[in-house]
């Protein structure tokens, strides 16, 4: 009979936070993956758990991840847990989850402490609609490219960042978004120095070329406004009226489709092709 995976979400700083449910997961499985098992005993410490501890992390996830879904496919249960945060989430579980739905093992994720929802919901941007892009690359070309393909993106971006990439990323950022666009820095969430800083990219720059960045942030920057159309003029209805004549459409419904597909009053298109 097969186990199954659990995600267990870890605190992001406060350890106040791990729920009874994920505590008592930890517990009772036969095992724990971790991305880092010195971060991950810390915790099991603080818990008073003591379990068998596997590695797995990005750049032994390709072997190691066979080996977990071996011992899962044998019977055993295994909880996952990251560094911070729930796995998988901008996280190598990713692929363990993967490997897991492609053969048919059962996966539970468990709710808890999530980096990107935290910082969103105390930034004091718009929270209805979202994208979260994670960690940008570290080199400028393909920062660069991220960034472009966001240009005309109106939801609510949230990005990873680390302290010592901070500044390159926001000059990055107010270069390709304008120096306008707001941005909420959210730093040291759930510890003692918690922060956040709601200003403009501009400023930030400024903010953080005079005063090193210190800890780790989510960055929540405000997407792109949204576009105005221009309004068409009583020319462009009749020119529209013209090109569906012209393709052998009848004057009366060139005129009803030109007011329904350039969103203008039927008697002003009416008026403008009487000048036809």
């Amino acid at each position: 009979m097969a186990g199954m995976l659990y995600l267990v979400p870890t605190p992001i700083g406060n350890l106040g936070d791990i729920s009874q449910r994920c505590r008592e997961t930890l517990e009772q499985a036969d095992f724990i993956a971790a991305e880092d098992t010195r971060v991950t005993m810390k915790l099991l410490n603080y818990l008073g758990i003591k379990k068998s501890l596997v590695s797995y992390y990005e750049h032994n996830k390709a072997f190691k991840g066979n080996v977990i879904l071996e011992r899962i496919q044998a019977g055993e249960t295994c909880a996952l847990v990251s560094d911070a945060g729930s796995p998988a989430i901008s996280d190598p579980g990713e692929e363990l989850v993967k490997q897991c739905a492609e053969a048919g093992i059962t996966v539970c994720a468990i709710p808890g402490p999530c980096a990107v929802i935290t910082a969103l919901s105390i930034s004091g941007q718009s929270t209805g609609r979202f994208c979260f892009e994670g960690f940008l690359s570290t080199a400028k070309k393909s920062r660069r490219e991220h960034l472009e393909s966001l240009i005309k993106e109106q939801r609510t971006m949230i990005f990873y960042e680390a302290p010592h990439k901070l500044l390159t990323t926001l000059e990055d950022m107010a270069q390709v978004f304008g120096i306008d666009r707001p941005i909420s820095l959210c730093r040291e969430l759930t510890k003692l120095h918690e922060e956040v800083v709601r200003t403009t990219l501009g400023e930030a720059v400024a903010q953080y070329t005079q005063n090193a960045p210190r800890g780790e942030f989510v960055l929540v920057v405000a997407g792109a406004p949204e576009e105005t159309k221009e309004e068409a003029t009583a020319e462009d209805a009749a020119a529209y009226v013209a090109r569906l004549m012209e393709e052998g459409m009848s004057r009366k419904d060139a005129i009803k489709q030109t007011a329904k597909d350039l969103n203008l009053p039927k008697n002003t298109v009416y008026d403008a092709a009487l000048n036809l």
